[in-house]
């Protein structure tokens, strides 16, 4: 019987379900003894003995890149809970390659206790932000342990586990062996290891079919198509795939051994691309209200550094996500993944600034360059292009002209900066700021291509987080965003803007397409720019995993912006990934605990699965923080419905039909669709369409993955869809 919230399961206590699976269903837990979150995978009586040979499996092994076993029930596990989301590919070429010597040191670390994982896949892959963790060996063999305590020859235990030929594991994942139902070895998952890292670096699988039987004929007798990769790689890859056990690698210690021959230029050298994350420059002024110049600026030159070819820059909200914290400089480039980091400091008074800057190699800690610019604030552009030439030539890289287009007078700048600041915090206090700053800067310099771009996406985002009817923002958008081509027609956010308006005000998708591929046209494309792009575009047309690369493509470059976590996390949803989905909402949560949005696409996500009481917890506390957005009033008024507070429930649904509200339809729209009130739900989603609520995108996306019986059988519901111009399926990738 399923367990619920709230449930004990000995010393634990069931928070919610996170998945399901052949060797059973799998929880989130609370262990009050050590006050911390535990993954608990209940098995039925008859799994008993398969558990216990999971369980004997994982304690054996110590190595952190494998997901640790804490404790063993009477027919449970307990095991470390993991934040992170499931490998997906393709990848940059340096990425995937440090994937794959974790993945083979973690698989080496349980061959040695001879333990054959036999499951090997994506799905069973996650990451996390501290690397790669494997998990699932569910499947595992055990033939022999490291100290002789116990052993199980490969005949007996393929008796107890795949008797009379039966086969475990994922067909598309599988050894020709495993298709074969032969006893197999570590060198089975050789082959998987290469199968894995195949997708990584193409995005596709080696080899594929119309049905398990189809695609297991393929791994038998076909080959898989050659990949444009180094030929170093390319022969360990081919090498790892070789149909015989005896023609590949000997053990995953010489895979290991050769991709690090790789990456270490003793085979085909890897090049190591330069990388730098710029931290915000600390604002030492007196005027502690500075801050917005000192980080404005760090941002411009960021984005100047971001222009030149072969140089990784980290965006700003990631790494301005250390700022006031003591944190080791090191530890710092370690979590965004780059080899330099550049620091500094900004003093004001009156019309004069002191800007200092020093270039860090977070390798040893040694200074590369640094330096000290006493100037005039109408300098502040020259001082700009200065630091970043003189980086340019550290890291030898080149900058190439840096000539700009248009010095905008200094007020107007310094209204944009702030303009800026405030769209970055995201908030419903800080979002008219923004655009009323946007409106400053263009009023004291009209020529400022950035300005009417930027306040055209102050606008809009007015209308994402529910704040100004689309019908009002929408037209002023994009008027804003035809303004910033006038003056540069090749304006990265202005196409973004005008692609998004196109998709989420016009439902003109053929339009949307258009401006979003110019606005991915030219490198460097900014995070925001593949996020938006995900959700407005990708999302709504059923590319599930196109939108779930996007959104990781930007988030290269921007690990830990909350924004593009958030359109990850629901690109995860859209595509039918729940469990990746609803887990990376939870992380989200932990790390921005003022913020609404996770708990809200949480609950939603929960209650369209019909998870209501799990779906309460969540909505609860997203009603807590916005209980002024009508969709988590709506939301949350349905769910305690459900739960027979109808008192409750029916002041929340008042407030919604009484008001005029914006969003108040979808409100209400979720509030019959947590009842399961399918036509009420639909009269006012066809009443949000004609808001141009832009929630009705993500609702009808999560309802293609998890619901799509409603959309296919209710004639309303049907018409909705071909209103929006979006399908009713997810499309095959």
């Amino acid at each position: 019987m399923p367990l619920s919230a709230g449930d004990q399961l000995g010393p634990y206590e069931i928070l919610t379900p996170i998945g399901a699976g052949g060797m059973g269903e799998v929880y989130r837990a609370r262990d009050p003894r050590l006050n911390r979150d535990v993954a608990i995978k209940v098995s039925d009586a008859e799994f008993s003995k398969r558990f216990e040979r999971e369980a004997k499996s994982i304690a054996a092994l110590n190595h952190p890149n494998i997901c640790q076993v804490y404790d063993v029930g009477p027919n449970y596990l307990v095991m470390e809970f993991i934040e992170g989301a499931p490998l997906h590919g393709p990848l940059p070429l340096d990425e995937a390659l440090r994937y794959a010597v974790q993945i083979a040191d973690a698989l080496s670390a349980a061959h040695a206790k001879g333990i054959t994982h036999r499951d090997l896949k994506p799905a069973n892959i996650l990451v996390t932000a501290h690397g790669i963790k494997l998990l699932d060996f569910g499947l595992a063999l055990l033939s022999r342990d490291g100290d002789g305590r116990e052993r199980a020859t490969d005949a007996t235990a393929t008796i107890g586990m795949t008797q009379a030929g039966t086969i475990l594991g994922t067909a598309a994942y599988m050894s020709p062996e495993q298709a074969e139902a032969k006893p197999v070895d570590a060198r089975s998952d050789i082959f998987s290891f290469g199968l894995v890292l195949y997708e990584m670096l193409s995005g596709r699988r080696a080899f594929t079919g119309d049905s398990a039987i189809a695609i297991m004929a393929a791994i038998l007798h076909e080959e898989p198509e050659r990949l444009q990769a180094p030929p170093a790689l390319q022969s360990i890859l081919m090498r790892c795939l070789r149909k015989s056990p005896a023609d590949r690698f000997p053990s995953i210690v010489h895979v290991k051994e050769a991709l690090l021959a790789i990456t270490s230029g003793m085979g085909t050298p890897v090049e190591r691309i330069p990388s730098i994350a710029v931290l915000p420059f600390a604002n030492i002024s007196a005027d502690k209200e500075n801050e917005y110049f000192s980080d404005g600026l760090a941002e411009e030159i960021l984005n100047l550094l971001a222009k030149i070819r072969g140089l990784k820059v980290i965006a700003r909200t990631s790494s301005f996500a250390f700022r006031g914290k003591e944190q080791d400089i090191t530890k710092i480039a370690e979590v965004l993944r780059v080899q330099n980091i550049l620091e500094g400091s900004v003093r004001r008074s009156g019309n004069r600034i002191r800007v200092t800057a020093q270039l860090i190699n977070a390798d040893d800690g040694s200074h590369l360059w640094s330096e000290r610019y006493d100037r005039d604030m109408t300098d502040v552009f020259a001082i700009q292009d200065e630091i970043g030439q003189a980086i340019a030539v550290a890291l030898r890289v080149h900058l190439g002209r840096t000539s700009r287009h248009y010095i905008p007078a200094v007020p107007a700048y310094e209204a944009y900066l702030k303009a800026r600041h405030c769209l970055a915090a995201f908030t419903r206090e800080s979002l008219p700021r923004s655009r009323d700053f946007y409106y400053e800067a263009i009023a004291l310099d009209s020529g400022m291509a950035t300005a009417h771009s930027g306040l055209a996406m102050a606008l809009v985002c007015l209308v994402l987080l529910g704040i100004t009817p689309a019908h009002v923002a929408m037209p002023l958008a994009q008027a804003a965003a035809n303004r910033a081509f006038e003056i540069d027609e090749a304006s990265q956010e202005a196409h973004a803007v005008s692609g998004m308006i196109a998709a989420l005000y016009h439902f003109d998708w053929n339009e949307a397409e258009r401006r979003f591929r110019l606005a991915t046209a030219r490198e460097p494309v900014s995070p925001y720019v593949r996020w938006y792009y995900s959700f407005s575009y990708l999302l709504p047309m059923g590319r599930g995993q196109e939108s779930v690369r996007q959104c990781m493509r930007g988030m290269e470059d921007d690990p830990l912006n909350f924004i593009g976590g958030f359109h990850y996390a629901g690109a995860l949803l859209a595509a039918g990934h729940s469990e990746a989905g609803e887990a990376y909402l939870r992380q989200l949560s932990e790390f921005h605990l003022s913020l609404y949005q996770p708990y809200y696409l949480l609950a939603l996500s929960q209650a369209i699965r019909g998870l209501h009481k799990e779906a309460l917890t969540a909505a609860e506390r997203a009603f807590g923080l916005a209980s002024w957005s009508a969709t988590t009033k709506g939301l949350f008024g349905g769910l305690l419905r459900c739960a027979g507070e109808a008192n409750r429930a029916n002041e929340l649904h008042d407030e919604l039909l009484a008001g005029e509200q914006y969003g108040a339809p979808m409100g209400l729209c979720l509030f019959h669709l947590c009842r399961s009130e399918i036509e009420h739900a639909a009269e006012w989603a066809e009443r949000a369409v004609e808001q141009r609520d832009t929630k009705i995108i993500l609702l009808m996306g999560l309802m293609r993955a998890f619901r799509p019986n409603i959309l296919h059988s209710n004639s309303r519901w049907s018409a909705i869809a071909r209103t929006l111009g979006i399908p009713l399926a997810i499309l095959n990738e």
